[in-house]
């Protein structure tokens, strides 16, 4: 009854302040015990927006597990390398699931080229990227011939597949 010691702290003046305190310490509560920790890649070093991420700029660095449970960071180094930093990684900080992206296979001001499928029937063509995009993404091209602003899939090989829906 850590109270009732010093409620009657009035009556005991000659019980000096630091046996009241240890009596209270039985009552306190530890805190959360920490797990061993998560591993996480990080940067070893800065790395920009626009910068490819390749394996030696990456370390692994021990979290406690109770902080890194709920957040949205990556967990294994192959899921990083060859991806782009979207914004500024700063080093030996956990790398969040936004902040990095697929490298483009189209980019903006290139020559592409354009596919057109129907049945058995394929056109092919080049046109100018408006836009720079990873697969699947859908990106407005201008046609070089023509000069007619269509847009299109990119697709795994870094054509444009453009036609209607």
């Amino acid at each position: 009854m850590p109270g009732c010691l010093i409620q009657n702290f009035r009556l005991f003046p000659r019980i000096p302040l630091a046996l009241l305190a240890f009596s209270i310490l039985p009552s306190i509560q530890p805190g959360p015990v920490w797990a061993a920790g998560t591993s996480l890649p990080v940067p070893r070093i800065t790395l920009y927006p626009g910068d490819a991420i390749r394996a030696d700029h990456l370390v692994d660095r021990v979290f406690r597990s109770n902080a890194m449970q709920r957040q949205g960071y990556h967990r294994a180094r192959e899921d990083l390398i060859g991806k782009v930093a979207r914004r500024t990684l700063l080093p030996n900080r956990p790398i969040p699931i936004n902040a990095v992206r697929d490298p483009h296979l189209v980019v903006q001001g290139t020559v592409v080229q354009i596919v057109f499928r129907e049945g058995p029937l394929t056109i092919t063509g080049h046109a100018v990227a408006l836009q720079s995009g990873g697969n699947g993404d859908v990106v407005s091209v201008r046609n070089v011939d023509s000069g007619i602003i269509v847009k299109g899939v990119i697709q795994d090989d870094g054509t444009v597949e453009v036609g209607s829906p």
